[in-house]
């Protein structure tokens, strides 16, 4: 088989392997087609602190069920599958409370384990969720992407009468948009960013408001428009944001941080105190796979929106470059394997 392999950062290589075999409690999925995310890009410019070399990325992934191991049903061959790229260990603290994103021993496919750029990938058989006949090939590979968003939302608790600040229109800022709209009709959600076609995006995929902040201060912008966010997300991902997001937020507004920055954050504890501001962060996902196939299914979202380019896994190269230097027309980018 084909596997798409980081050999080291900033070697990639299209290699051919055996085909693996699945263990007890695992399946092999026939890999039919894979998204690019920024973590991928990361591994392989050497930025992902996590991974490993030699490294098959990919944790964005759909395919088919052809072969299953001992103590898994033969029922499960030829099931349409999207995997959850979470292995967590089931028994730590996290894990018991229902965090298994950040069990204590995690492990993510395509990070720390080979993942789906790969035409053939081994999963533990309960992290290969069944896609209805319904959903399309395509939207099965976007599960993964909305998962994201359907843990923030879950952290946050969006209602009908939040105003949702988000920062940053790339895909974690517009999935996000598309939840908090279509599954929990807030009221208004606007999105920041300094890039005209991406807001442009944000609007298309639902944004009641968008703000580009190139020359401007947002904390004036909104003081103009007398707005006090009630959620904040930070999807953009920089350090400097969390203290402007403390100083525009409303009183007892929710911020929430997708970033994972490793610079240092200075932010004044007064201003979180003095509005009595929750602050979360999320990672990954936490089980939330059935919950955006069901999202799919009653078209609460539109997973077409954000894909933007489509290449063979031939091309992997120049779909990554095409992920990472064309910022203002590429949102998803999906890798057809088979």
């Amino acid at each position: 088989m084909k596997s798409i392999v980081i050999k080291q950062p900033n070697e990639l290589v299209i290699e051919e392997r055996e085909v693996p075999q699945p263990k007890s409690g695992e399946v092999r999925v026939k890999v039919k087609l894979a998204g690019i995310c920024g973590s991928d890009s990361h591994i392989y410019r050497g930025h992902n602190p996590f991974a490993k070399y030699p490294r098959v990325i990919g944790h964005e992934f759909f395919g088919v069920i052809d072969a299953v191991g001992e103590d898994v049903e033969q029922s499960r061959i030829g099931e349409r599958v999207s995997v959850d790229p979470v292995i967590s260990c089931g028994h730590c603290y996290p894990c018991l409370v229902g965090r298994p994103n950040v069990c204590t021993s995690l492990i993510v496919l395509g990070v720390h384990r080979d993942g789906g750029f790969s035409q053939y990938a081994i999963v533990p058989s309960k992290n290969a969720y069944v896609i209805p006949d319904e959903i399309s090939d395509e939207f099965a590979v976007m599960i993964e992407p909305f998962t994201i968003a359907a843990n923030a939302t879950d952290h946050l608790k969006p209602t009908e009468n939040d105003i949702v600040l988000i920062y940053g229109a790339g895909p974690m800022g517009l999935t996000s948009v598309q939840a908090l709209k279509g599954v929990y009709n807030v009221k208004e959600v606007i999105v920041v960013d300094r890039i005209e076609e991406r807001l442009n995006m944000a609007k298309n995929n639902g944004a009641d408001r968008v703000i580009n902040n190139t020359s401007l201060s947002l904390k004036d912008e909104l003081d103009k428009l007398n707005i006090k966010p009630t959620v904040i997300i930070d999807a953009a991902c920089h350090p400097s944001i969390l203290q402007e997001a403390i100083t525009i937020a409303s009183p007892a507004a929710r911020i929430l941080i997708m970033g994972f920055s490793n610079e240092s954050c200075q932010i004044t504890q007064q201003g979180i105190t003095s509005k009595e501001l929750s602050i979360f962060s999320s990672r990954l996902n936490a089980n939330k796979f059935p919950v955006v196939i069901d999202w799919i299914k009653k078209k609460l979202i539109d997973p077409q929106k954000l894909i933007t380019h489509k290449f063979d896994y031939i091309q992997v190269i120049q779909a990554i470059e095409t992920f990472e230097k064309d910022q203002k027309l590429c949102c998803k980018v999906l890798l057809t394997i088979i």
